[in-house]
């Protein structure tokens, strides 16, 4: 996809992801925040012909092809889309609870167990100072879990990002208030695994 680009919908319904998150906190942060992104990127683009023919994967890359005065700009609302696009994707309320076959052997390998990452993701998470993700990424054919601060993404020619957790507060303030950590646990429920598989198999060829 490139310019202009249009916001997607949610892979399911408003109320799908009750009761570990509410339709009002979905409603608002897609609705609200996550077009709010796709809004400003398209209003800085339409401004550079020579960028309307980028996807958003290669507005986050190259950025040596975006002029100097716009690159702040277009990394923060291109990353806005991005990880909003992938946090979006990797959740969903189906049976798909556990990583599936290939991806399983590939968490045990780099972290030793599905626990242990689930521990790693979960301390990310919590200890990312004030706005950021927490990502699970498939570097060079490795799995590694880093966060990154406010709309920073870790893409990169050989870094991919498999899964995300938003810890923006607009990602679960109104209903855990400032709990954190109650969020993160319960985010751990929601993780689409059969997306987030398939996604590692589609790329760990690639790489």
């Amino acid at each position: 996809m490139t310019y202009p680009f249009k916001p997607k919908e949610l892979p399911y319904a408003y109320d799908a992801l009750h009761p570990y998150l509410s339709e009002e906190i979905l409603h608002f942060h897609h609705d609200k925040h996550y077009v709010t992104y796709v809004n400003k990127l398209n209003e800085i683009i339409k401004n550079y012909p020579n960028l309307q023919n980028m996807t958003l994967e290669e507005l986050l890359t190259k950025c040596e092809k975006i002029p100097s005065e716009a690159r702040t700009s277009i990394k923060n609302n291109a990353g806005g889309v991005y990880n909003h696009e992938l946090y979006f994707d990797c959740m969903n309320s189906t049976d798909c609870e556990l990583p599936t076959d290939k991806l399983a052997l590939a968490i045990n390998a780099s972290f030793g167990s599905i626990e242990q990452f689930k521990a790693e993701l979960e301390a990310a998470a919590i200890n990312q100072f004030g706005s950021g993700y927490a990502w699970l990424i498939l570097s060079e054919n490795r799995l590694e879990i880093i966060a990154t601060p406010n709309q920073d993404t870790p893409i990169a020619p050989t870094v991919t990002p498999l899964l995300c957790i938003d810890v923006w507060e607009h990602a679960y303030y109104l209903q855990y208030q400032n709990r954190r950590p109650d969020y993160v646990k319960n985010w751990f429920n929601l993780i689409n695994w059969c997306y987030v598989g398939a996604r590692y198999m589609s790329l760990a060829k690639e790489q």
